[in-house]
């Protein structure tokens, strides 16, 4: 028996709702449940006191500035690089073996597990280069990390833009850098924004790289060499070894308002400047 188009349309649009549906409730009551037990103990004492008794007493501080300056060293590394390859495989290369194979390469290193990358970081970076666990260790980690997310987003947004509009620009004499910079950028930046918004946010909430590469030292890092804990890591010993419940939930609290506040800001921030453009 033939199922009528009519029928067919409704269940597909219900079915597609409900995965929907079940998707967005199963994020709100994780963040939602995290935030209930956590937001409760998170004060402005907390949020400025150093870390005392390893986690036990204090606040997150020390953890606070080791995942800023981290994620400053992660994407400061990975975005340049990131973007500068995207737009060489975008636009400086002609399909063949090897730009296939370069692709596929990346594709395999954004599915690698983080802990691998934690351990080629471990054995580089503190080991045989001498940094030992130092913010500096964790950073260049992270940006391995990150940089195949960054390249693939990039060069999608970059691909996504039409020919014609490079025609165009090379029809008035633009040299292929000018196209690039003038007729490409432009209309693919919210896309390369994205991948490095992706990349701020796996950065932050990393705790396998980081622990192997920058330690989880408590006190105030005072240089980029200097060993210290994020706020995942900071999170993962208070859980993992029963030290504070209560400092975990707020920890977890903080570390989630923190990747929301990032990437609310963020947004608004290229729509207004997309906005700005069409404008203009």
């Amino acid at each position: 028996m033939r199922i009528p188009p009519s029928i067919t349309q409704k269940i597909a649009k219900i079915s597609l709702t409900l995965a929907c549906a079940s998707a967005v409730a199963a994020l709100v009551f994780v963040i939602g449940f995290v935030l209930v037990g956590g937001l409760k103990h998170v004060t402005w004492a907390f949020l400025t006191e150093p870390i005392l008794d390893m986690g036990r007493a204090g606040g997150i501080l020390p953890a606070i500035v080791g995942t800023i300056l981290m994620v400053f060293v992660a994407i400061g590394i990975a975005a340049p690089l990131g973007i500068a390859s995207a737009i060489y495989l975008a636009e400086y290369t002609q399909e063949g073996k090897v730009t296939q194979t370069i692709r596929f390469g990346i594709n395999c290193l954004a599915g690698v597990p983080s802990i691998i990358f934690g351990l080629f970081g471990f054995i580089l970076f503190v080991v045989m280069l001498g940094f030992g666990w130092s913010i500096i260790s964790g950073g260049l980690s992270l940006a391995a990390m990150v940089l195949p997310t960054i390249i693939r987003t990039a060069e999608e947004a970059m691909r996504a833009v039409p020919r014609n509009y490079r025609d165009v620009a090379a029809s008035l004499g633009a040299t292929r850098w000018q196209v690039v910079t003038r007729a490409v950028l432009p209309y693919a930046l919210p896309g390369v924004l994205t991948g490095v918004i992706l990349g701020i946010g796996r950065s932050i909430e990393e705790t396998a790289v980081v622990i192997f590469t920058a330690g989880s030292a408590v006190q105030m890092p005072r240089s980029l060499f200097d060993s210290a804990r994020t706020m995942s890591v900071h999170f993962y010993i208070l859980a993992r070894e029963g030290i504070s419940n209560d400092n975990a939930y707020a920890t977890a609290a903080v570390l989630i308002c923190t990747i929301l506040v990032i990437n609310i800001t963020a947004y608004t921030m290229m729509h207004r400047l997309m906005r700005g453009r069409r404008a203009a």
